[in-house]
């Protein structure tokens, strides 16, 4: 038996669930695990598993850009090293505002063990793949992120039960970071490409506009991983509330429209230009008070940020990780980093595509 085990049984036993049977779920990208828990009187529960030393340390809210570039790619990017503390911390403030995050009966922060509130299956991409209409679905994801954006500019820190957390923003260095993956890992995939530290220079000054906006932006939380494989429908709960929301550990204070188009250009699963037309209505029909124009040149930017970025995440993940299931979403992370770039603000960016990146590749 592995000391990992070891751990989960005694953390299970002073739950009172060493009797409840055990269930592994399915691995994703992360080195997170989680199992679904049944008790004896079939109450069901989760698991989730993340050692706390399996990845590089989170970025200590003083570090400089240096000191993050040198203690790893969790710094620079400002992510949680999915610390258990982190997700409780974000996990209570979104319940705080009313919106649905599990409980968390039991807790073991230093060992990276949680015991959660079990939201079942029913993730908005099964049940829209079962025949569900998708529309009242992604409508009901809006209500939810107006609602975490009416709150205004979250707190510096986070307070839960593992303890306190800092909301970091998501700053320049992080932005940029996250579009660098891009030219990094790209030429390691396809051979097709090349950039030298001319194109690599000419790529950072194209971007440099979008991310101090998308920095200058950054207020209010970010759940950073907002989409169709993240949200549960909760049908029996009420408003935006039905929407139960999970993976939020790397919570950060970001520009309002980085949720909205990770939702709507999803990574993962198609969605069409009507509803995401419509969903933005319906975005703006409840926040009144935010500038349309102005949003929607951030909206488009910061889009195309994202999508280089997760092109270079999925290049990553084939060329280095060996998972070729990632490269059946690259046609579509193509399709919406083009359509963005035909924006006039990012005429630099789309420039820059011209110059470096051939038509072939982009598809």
């Amino acid at each position: 038996m592995s000391d990992r085990e070891t751990l989960r049984l005694d953390f299970l036993k002073a739950a009172g669930l060493d009797q409840a049977a055990r269930a592994p779920l399915p691995g994703d990208a992360s080195t997170r695990r989680y199992e679904r828990l049944t008790t004896a009187d079939g109450a069901s529960l989760m698991l989730m598993d993340q050692a706390p030393a399996a990845e590089s340390p989170p970025a200590d809210p003083a570090w400089t850009p240096a000191q993050r570039q040198a203690a790893g790619w969790n710094a620079v990017a400002r992510l949680s090293a999915g610390r258990i503390e982190a997700f409780a911390a974000v996990a209570a403030h979104l319940k705080s505002l009313g919106l649905s995050a599990p409980e968390i009966p039991a807790l073991d922060a230093a060992n990276g063990l949680a015991v959660l509130e079990d939201f079942g299956d029913a993730l908005f991409a099964r049940v829209i793949e079962d025949g569900a209409d998708e529309t009242p679905l992604y409508l009901a994801a809006i209500d939810a992120l107006a609602t975490l954006h009416d709150a205004g500019n979250p707190p510096h820190t986070l307070h839960g039960p593992g303890g306190d957390w800092p909301l970091l923003t998501y700053d320049e260095t992080a932005l940029q970071g996250g579009a660098d993956l891009f030219v990094e890992w790209l030429p390691r995939f396809d051979e097709r490409v090349a950039f030298d530290a001319v194109a690599v220079a000419e790529w950072r000054k194209a971007w440099a506009p979008l991310v101090a906006s998308g920095a200058a932006g950054a207020s209010v939380m970010a759940h950073r991983d907002y989409h169709a494989e993240n949200l549960i429908w909760l049908p029996e709960r009420e408003g935006p509330a039905r929407v139960g929301m999970i993976d939020f550990q790397d919570a950060v204070r970001a520009h309002p429209s980085w949720d909205l188009h990770s939702l709507l250009q999803d990574a993962r699963r198609d969605v069409s230009p009507a509803l995401e037309a419509e969903a933005l209505d319906r975005y703006f029909a409840l926040r009144p008070q935010v500038d349309r124009a102005a949003f929607m040149a951030d909206y488009a930017g910061l889009a195309a940020l994202n999508e280089a970025r997760i092109i270079g995440i999925f290049a990553r993940l084939i060329a280095r990780d060996g998972k070729p299931r990632y490269r059946q979403f690259l046609p579509r992370m193509w399709r919406h980093l083009n359509a963005n770039l035909e924006q006039p603000t990012l005429a630099p960016v789309a420039r820059w595509f011209d110059r470096h990146v051939p038509a072939e590749v982009r598809a």
